[in-house]
């Protein structure tokens, strides 16, 4: 089976476009490299946009199992492996880079991760998540049974130490980092919705969620300036309430969350509501 067909060796498309949207940053990132356009310090650009990636498409993966139920497209679920190992990918590039900068000096290298605590959060979600991509393999579910799932919920503990990991090392520009904090929490909201029976293919639910996540941001921000930097925590939260310069993180995951909600509420309107079978189908691959 290729990273564009299904099971039954048929092409998907969906399969295919998400293949090559994992690929096409990295084939960017060396493209600069190799036209000299990484600026000064390359190998230190590409260590930061192989991690910035390796986030983004972590989320992507966690994103999976909401969209598919709000947006009633079951065959989502077809691309969360594809990508976690996307995610597993850029992660080691991200890691293995900064292994070249220092010249695979690994004394030096353990030292590092040792003394300097972004590091060791780092390198602890990095053990995590190939932990997660070895064991993706359809012989490793067979052989872990039901120990799978139990195995995969760790990524409910790496994506928060990847974002705090991001957060430390962006030191006083935290607007994306920020943002990406925004989205985890929004993600984990809507899985926390289902946990608790709340049906997030309701309008209300989703309109609850952005909201509690827009605010959770802000004060996620508002923490990060009060307690790790010496800007005034109070002008970043009334930045939140001003437009000249920049919209802030929460306005944007607010956004999002409204966006979730009207999906939600159009979705039921124009067709693709799941049916009982396609809901036996995947449930046992849902997270």
């Amino acid at each position: 089976m290729t990273p564009w067909t299904d099971r039954s060796g048929k092409f998907s498309p969906l399969k295919a476009v998400v293949f090559a949207g994992i690929c096409v940053p990295a084939i960017w990132i060396a493209w600069r490299a190799l036209s000299g356009d990484l600026g000064p310090r390359p190998i230190d650009e590409a260590i930061l946009r192989t991690g910035d990636w390796a986030i983004r498409f972590l989320w992507l993966s966690l994103a999976v199992t909401p969209l598919r139920f709000i947006a009633g497209w079951p065959k989502l679920i077809l691309v969360r492996r594809m990508l976690g190992i996307g995610t597993m990918c850029y992660a080691l590039s991200h890691f293995t880079l900064y292994a070249l900068d220092l010249q695979f000096d690994f004394a030096r290298i353990a030292s590092e991760i040792a003394l300097r605590f972004y590091l060791t959060i780092g390198f602890v979600s990095l053990l995590g998540l190939v932990a997660l991509g070895v064991t993706s393999t359809d012989a490793a579910i067979r052989r872990l049974g039901g120990n799978w799932n139990r195995l995969h919920r760790l990524v409910y503990v790496i994506a928060p130490l990847a974002a705090f990991h991001f957060f430390i090392q962006s030191k006083a520009d935290v607007y994306e980092p920020t943002l990406m904090a925004g989205f985890l929490l929004l993600l984990m909201l809507c899985r926390v919705a289902r946990w608790r029976g709340f049906a997030i293919t309701s309008v209300p639910v989703m309109v609850t969620i952005a909201i509690v996540a827009a605010l959770g941001t802000a004060a996620i921000e508002y923490a990060w300036y009060g307690l790790a930097t010496g800007v005034p925590p109070g002008k970043v939260l009334a930045a939140n309430l001003q437009f000249s310069y920049s919209i802030r993180p929460a306005w944007w995951i607010l956004a999002a969350g409204l966006g979730l909600a009207l999906l939600a509420f159009v979705r039921p309107r124009i067709g693709g509501r799941d049916t009982g079978a396609a809901r036996g189908r995947i449930s046992r691959a849902a997270a």
